[in-house]
């Protein structure tokens, strides 16, 4: 059996490390600059864009550039100092450097070209007849610093190379967040219908990883519909929890508070839960030395075309499926409304988890908070990468891989690093 996670890791389903390499240790995020991200976006959609206006061309495109900042919270402050809505593909975490795309409609004002505001750089690209959407953003692009490992040698990955085709393709602690580790509790509150319980969640849980200053301040807030004063030493970093503070004082039900939350964060939540039924199969399987990369007979399965998953995935389909040149990886449903439990290894645990959380896919159908509700949804067993590359220096080691929208870098990095504290680590 494989070694098993840091208790945190396991805290989000994550129970397992997928390889047996042994690990080089050493953090990364030491510094924003140290984790750079771009955006892989279909060249076609690129290639399209017109630098000067035409009548079929209503829609504005963007590059963003940004520095110690999430997705979210640029583009509210990009809509707060500029007036306009951006729409973005992609989230992408704050301990980084990153580049992603985004549209927005033509607001008919002037037209804003190339501007920076604190460390977000906005640069235009053209028009477009559409909007960005998902099914445009084909992967990232990654390089990574590692710094201080301790393992040195001039080759220290060549054991962990010949493993890299084996790799569980987890959710990372980012998408539950990070030390706090919350936003899967409160979408499992928001699923039984505990909406007090998912307020709570949001504004006063806290963990042993947490400050000793956010400690102090979740504490207080606890009493805040009794003492609206509190609202004040909520510092800038917590802008969610001064919002529903803020519909506390004014007496709001717990859906309405709810509903102050941004859409796009709001439905985070949920997503979440979804997320961490997947680690707990995606372990289970590890644990049951299932193959992560070969289809077995009732298997869901994605079709590698050309050995690149970057969006050009041409189907899921039964493994009983005629045969075709392409290579096929099984895939990991996904609990939603619309889940219906087939007889393939996988289900049968989904249903398994489900169950322990005394949840059904019905659940996932909320009537209370339906912009909420999930139907479902896919995901491959197994970490997918294109042309990964590494160079030793002294105190660290530089990483470049290309990888499948939705999957986490940080999913590689701790099979290659092994933190023993994977928040010190920078995780």
């Amino acid at each position: 059996m494989n070694k098993k996670s840091p208790e945190i890791d396991c805290l989000a389903g994550i129970k397992y490390y997928s390889t047996t390499f042994k690990g080089i240790g050493g953090s990364i995020k030491k510094s924003d600059n140290d984790f750079y991200v771009k955006e892989i976006i279909d060249p076609y959609f690129l290639k399209e864009l017109s630098e000067k206006k035409q009548d079929n061309k209503v829609f504005l495109v963007y590059e963003i550039k940004k520095k110690g900042l999430d997705s979210n919270h640029a583009i509210l402050i990009l809509k707060k100092k500029l007036g306009i809505n951006f729409k973005i593909v992609g989230i992408k975490d704050a301990r980084a450097t990153t580049l992603q795309y985004s549209s927005s409609e033509d607001n008919k004002k002037r037209l804003i070209k190339n501007i920076k505001i604190g460390e977000i750089y906005l640069n235009f690209l053209g028009y477009s007849k559409k909007p960005i959407e998902k099914s445009l953003l084909i992967g990232n692009k990654f390089t990574i610093k590692i710094n201080n490992p301790i393992n040195k040698g001039n080759d220290n990955l060549s054991g962990f190379v010949s493993e890299i085709d084996n790799i569980g393709n987890f959710y990372g602690l980012q998408r539950f967040g990070s030390g706090r580790l919350v936003t899967h509790l409160v979408g499992k509150a928001i699923l039984k219908k505990n909406f007090n319980e998912a307020v709570d969640l949001l504004l006063t849980y806290t963990t042993k990883y947490d400050s000793k200053y956010s400690i102090e301040i979740r504490e207080r807030l606890k009493d805040i519909k009794n003492i609206p004063n509190t609202i004040k030493i909520i510092p800038k970093g917590m802008d969610i929890e001064k919002k529903i503070a803020q519909e506390i004082i004014k007496g709001k039900e717990s859906i309405a508070v709810l509903r102050a939350i941004p859409i796009n964060i709001r439905r985070l939540f949920v997503q979440a839960f979804q997320s961490f039924i997947f680690n707990q199969v995606l372990s289970t399987a590890i644990e049951n030395e299932y193959s992560l990369r070969k289809c077995e007979r009732d298997d869901l399965c994605f079709e590698v075309v050309d050995k690149i998953v970057f969006g050009k995935i041409k189907r899921f389909e039964n493994f009983d499926y005629p045969s075709s040149k392409y290579e096929k990886i099984p895939i990991i449903r996904l609990p939603g409304y619309a889940f219906q439990p087939g007889k393939n290894r996988f289900d049968i645990i989904i249903k398994e988890k489900l169950n322990n959380e005394n949840l059904s896919a019905k659940d996932f159908f909320i009537r209370e908070m339906q912009e909420l509700s999930e139907a479902g949804g896919f995901r491959q067993a197994v970490f997918v990468l294109k042309d990964f590359k590494y160079i030793t220096k002294e105190n660290s080691t530089m990483i470049e891989f290309d990888a499948p929208k939705g999957t986490y870098a940080t999913t590689l990095l701790r099979e290659i690093i092994k933190p023993i504290d994977p928040i010190s680590a920078g995780f």
